[in-house]
């Protein structure tokens, strides 16, 4: 079995990341663009077929998504993009080439924000992806309706140093793009999926031979895949061997990667430009007009909220889960509850439902004008905290909380002196605890307090509950 520690050596990872852009069409023919569902090999035509004399178009959409991305990244933007040819051979790339990118790409440099450091981004392009290979027992069937889709490949400089980091590069990359509605970036549907590149080296050292693990298709699992690889590679360093350049797999069910061929070299692919398309120029008023679309930034979302009163772990975790920052942003717009109320909320009460249930934020019926008008009755003290979380699921199902309060009587009981009586009723029902409480002992105050909640059906203040208790038993 090999060990969990890497001793000496240090991790230097790097990672290709495949974005599925959110077009109506492929990115060089007019066939739909997402075969999600769709029976096999019924979205194709002869372009994305590669039948002879078979003509490529560039999908302006396309283009414009992904220099949206480019843009939100910091990257520099060539005056015109070419396309490539990056020849291989697999039996889902029916033209055995792929039209990419090489020397004049979609974008170059650029950072991401992660963890009080950035993450430099090396390039970004646009190219179309392959069919999908289902490989049976004895044979291998090809659906090529993802085949010609439009994918942006984004690689990053070898930043990062460790699979938790590689994790949360990805999940604020997910983010990102889902903010910018360029990708619905969903791995669990083939739109958003990772090679990994991986090395060990002694600190200070040049970097190590590297190693990439292709096609990870969860979070999980390039974290996984990272895992096992490191403690992979070193023990082979500890036995003073070398550790050989190779493109592994990944295996699910053991968690262990696996050789798949030895690792392509650029010359491999024999890059030439694409004959068929003519270099695309990138105009100032094409930039001008995708930054005019661009929403606000997650790290920018995410300075505001803290200048709002959030904490930070709060705030980070708000701005990088696009759903729950357009919700909190417009319920912040209605002004009715303070942005605490509401965060607090959001990220423990709407979101425990949520998991419970096994939904997401819009499968969901809730509106920021409802939980807002509910906060508002917990915030005004027209109602409980226990009411409130106790109305919350009925809210998530699109239920008017004002009127489920009138119709069930549960205002706040405010009567102190309908309290007092169901404070010395308590006194005289449980007076063990009452004189535990005149002993000092004050937790046996919360028997107490209990008892009267019950009695108001959780519709009494439970501080000036406490405050009555505490003076008719002449405590502090």
């Amino acid at each position: 079995m090999l060990g969990q520690a890497t001793g000496p050596f240090e991790a230097v990872i790097g990672l290709e990341v495949h974005l599925q852009l959110k077009t109506r069409t492929k990115i060089f023919c007019g066939c739909p663009a997402d075969p999600f569902g769709a029976p096999p090999n019924s979205q194709v035509c002869p372009v994305c077929l590669g039948l002879p004399g078979a003509l490529p178009v560039v999908n302006e959409e396309a283009l414009d998504l992904g220099l949206m991305l480019a843009l939100a990244l910091g990257a520099q933007i060539p005056d015109r993009l070419l396309f490539h040819r990056k020849n291989y051979f697999y039996p889902d790339l029916p033209k055995n080439y792929q039209i990419s990118q090489y020397t004049l790409p979609l974008g170059q440099g650029g950072a991401l924000p992660l963890g009080g450091r950035r993450v430099r981004i090396k390039r970004l392009h646009l190219e179309e992806d392959a069919g999908k290979s289902l490989h049976l027992e004895d044979r291998t069937l090809l659906d090529l309706n993802r085949a010609g889709s439009p994918l942006i490949e984004l690689v990053t400089e070898p930043d990062l140093k460790s699979p938790e980091e590689a994790r949360l590069f990805l999940q604020r990359i997910q983010a990102l793009a889902q903010t910018l509605g360029v990708s619905e970036a969903s791995p669990e549907e083939g739109k958003m999926r990772a090679d990994v590149n991986v090395s060990l080296r002694r600190s200070g050292e040049a970097l190590g031979t590297k190693v990439e693990i292709k096609n990870l298709n969860s979070f999980k699992s390039v974290q996984r895949a990272l895992e096992y690889e490191i403690r992979r590679q070193t023990e082979i360093l500890r036995r003073g061997e070398r550790v050989k350049q190779a493109t592994m797999g990944f295996e699910e069910g053991s968690g262990k990667t696996y050789p798949m061929r030895t690792k392509e070299e650029e010359a491999d692919y024999r890059y030439f430009p694409e004959p068929d398309l003519p270099p695309v120029p990138i105009r100032e008023e094409r930039l001008l007009a995708v930054k005019a679309r661009m929403p606000e930034l997650p790290w920018a979302k995410e300075a505001r909220y803290l200048a709002l009163g959030l904490k930070a772990q709060d705030a980070e975790a708000l701005a990088y889960a696009p759903a729950f920052s357009r919700f909190l942003d417009r319920a912040l717009a209605l002004g009715l509850v303070s942005p605490t109320t509401l965060a607090n909320w959001l990220l423990a009460d709407v979101a425990g439902l949520l998991n419970e249930r096994g939904l997401t934020l819009e499968e969901t019926r809730l509106t920021p004008e409802n939980l807002s008008r509910l906060l508002a009755l917990f915030e005004r003290g027209e109602i409980t905290s226990r009411v409130a979380k106790a109305l919350l699921p009925e809210v998530l199902e699109g239920a008017d909380p004002e009127a489920l309060v009138r119709a069930r009587g549960l205002g706040v009981v405010a009567d102190e002196e309908a309290l007092k009586g169901l404070v010395e009723e308590a006194l005289s029902a449980l007076p063990e605890a009452a004189r535990s409480v005149q002993e000092g002992k004050l937790k046996a105050m919360d028997a107490l307090l209990g008892y009267v909640m019950r009695k108001t059906r959780g519709q009494a203040q439970p501080e000036v509950v406490r405050r009555l208790l505490k003076e008719a038993l002449g405590v502090g």
